[in-house]
């Protein structure tokens, strides 16, 4: 009999500890090179000419068809349905009954009746928990993502997926359609024709500048592909490695990491005992040197993620009643943390010296593992978690995505980041012996990019959220 989720946790004397110590670093990005010429020239790419990220591989794709599908989706969801209509997309970032976040990917509305959610396993696995209770007339089909696949099944997918980005995004698309590319509002779809294949596309932007999310059957993979690289060649198009890939959240602001907070609760409790041990809450890993003996100090909510703004209290889903109760309450505000040149370079030196060491700061992304969790602090007190470190070219800096209080959220506020994990760190494989050390930063805007905070359409990540 397959073990579920809620007996492998029943057994554990700390979930903390056992999530801590897990064996697994951080996602990786399967299918493409860790560099296709070198992570700073990919980097300048969506700032100053264009980029294709390869999106094909990593996420989960979950197909939700039937006449229930829309019902279904919308109750799950904290965001309004309303007037949302096939050729449109949406973020999707599902709660627990108790009001924290899931985790949340990108809804598609492909047409009446079907939709397609693209991301991490948590949300997709807590969408077709209640697919399989019956209450909904609804089908789900899962694509898995290419490193949970077996080998043989690791040359495919459902669909291909790519990205286009940056200020000459829109020439190299126009050169592969042969034609003006249709001027989109955010989140809205179409239909184009690349290499005479019918392609999906959705108005999308990673770092601020405009964009395409280019989709389709997999059959149509390299015809698409090369036609981008070629359309490129005139524009400056660089493809990104998988080593790049994961530094673009940290200009767009985009916080990839929520734990799902589903260890604990009488509202999950169904959902663990359904889920098997080998899910992704049993798999997953937590870094970072904030630690607390609770689990639920690790739990989120919108607010904390700059998704306050999404909810909407006009239909009933799960977890309303929760959120309806936390609304008015201080919360937390996402920010950007710029760190203090000096403090980095500093901790980068103590690698050229025998004897303690300070955690290595990586490039350009030094998130460690699956849920980086550091402490913020304010005169030796935490106000706050950071959630995501690592290097940009374009901001010529490490900066850190991070959520702290209200009081300390003004942008130039001085507050210190606790790098590294206590007691000379963890047993997971990515965590060498060290000592922790404080860096200086600033608090500063999100998304940090002054391009990408000023062009988004009004919503979770532009200023005004």
């Amino acid at each position: 009999m397959t073990q579920s989720l809620a007996q492998k946790l029943a057994a554990l004397p700390n979930v903390v500890d056992f999530l801590r110590n897990q064996q697994v670093g951080p996602n990786v990005y399967p299918g493409v090179p860790a560099e296709y010429t070198n992570w700073r020239d990919e980097q300048r790419a969506w700032a100053e000419t264009a980029i294709l990220f390869n999106q094909s591989f990593h996420m989960v794709d979950l197909l939700v068809t039937g006449p229930d599908a829309f019902a279904m989706l919308a109750w799950l969801a904290p965001n309004s349905f309303k007037g949302f209509v096939p050729n449109r997309a949406k973020q999707f970032a599902p709660v627990t009954p108790e009001g924290y976040v899931i985790g949340d990917v990108i809804l598609f509305y492909l047409a009446e009746n079907t939709f397609e959610l693209v991301g991490r396993a948590p949300v997709i696995e807590w969408v077709e928990y209640w697919a399989s209770t019956g209450r909904w007339n609804v089908t789900v089909e899962r694509d898995e993502r290419t490193a949970a696949r077996p080998l043989e099944q690791q040359g495919f997918r459902r669909n291909y997926r790519f990205q286009l980005q940056g200020p000459n995004a829109m020439a190299v698309l126009g050169q592969a359609m042969g034609e003006t590319p249709p001027d989109l509002k955010f989140f809205h779809m179409t239909t184009l024709t690349i290499a005479g294949v019918e392609v999906r596309a959705l108005r999308h932007g990673m770092a601020g500048q405009p964009g395409y999310e280019l989709f389709g059957p997999w059959r149509d993979y390299d015809a698409v592909r090369n036609a981008l690289i070629a359309a490129g060649q005139d524009f400056g198009l660089k493809l990104s490695g998988g080593r790049t890939y994961s530094s673009n959240t940290l200009e767009s602001g985009w916080i990839p990491s929520p734990l799902p907070a589903v260890y604990t609760g009488e509202g999950t409790r169904a959902f663990r005992e359904w889920l098997p041990a080998n899910s992704y809450a049993g798999m997953c890993s937590v870094g970072g040197s904030f630690v607390s003996e609770r689990i639920e100090d690790y739990y989120l909510t919108p607010w904390d993620l700059g998704y306050g703004i999404m909810v909407k209290f006009d239909h009933d889903f799960v977890g309303r009643e929760a959120l309806e109760a936390m609304k008015d309450r201080p919360h937390r505000r996402k920010v950007t943390l710029a760190l203090d040149n000096a403090d980095v370079v500093r901790v980068m030196s103590s690698m050229l010296q025998s004897g303690e060491k300070a955690k290595f700061l990586e490039f350009p992304s030094s998130v460690y593992a699956m849920h980086p969790y550091d402490a913020v602090l304010k005169d030796g007190t935490t106000v706050g978690l950071s959630t995501w470190i690592g290097y940009t070219v374009n901001a010529g800096r490490f900066l850190a995505l991070a959520m702290v209080d209200e009081a300390v959220a003004t942008p130039g506020t001085e507050v210190t980041l606790l790098w590294g994990e206590p007691d000379g760190g963890t047993s997971k494989p990515t965590v060498e012996r060290h000592v922790q050390t404080e860096i200086k930063a600033v608090v500063s805007p999100v998304p940090y990019s002054e391009v990408a905070r000023d062009t988004y359409a009004s919503g979770w990540r532009n200023r005004t959220a």
